[in-house]
């Protein structure tokens, strides 16, 4: 029988190994522009990056809000 942690681990390995596989087939050099910045670097570096300022940025305003909406002590 498959334990649980056994199964957490087999589908990371398989998350880890999509990950891999998209990272080296998109090795093309790409061009962003964002208010007047303009970086050249490969597509999954470009993707990575946003994906954790995504994270970063989500995760601070899920927490700003948090604390905002909480009911305030007496």
């Amino acid at each position: 029988m498959l334990t649980m942690r056994a199964f957490y681990t087999i589908v990371f390995f398989v998350f880890l190994a999509a990950v891999v596989i998209f990272a080296v087939q998109n090795l093309t050099t790409v061009g962003v522009s964002f208010l007047g910045f303009s970086i050249q670097a490969p597509m999954a570096l470009i993707i990575a990056a946003v994906y954790v300022v995504g994270m970063l940025t989500g995760s601070s305003l899920f927490a700003a809000l948090r604390n905002y909406l909480r009911p305030k002590a007496h």
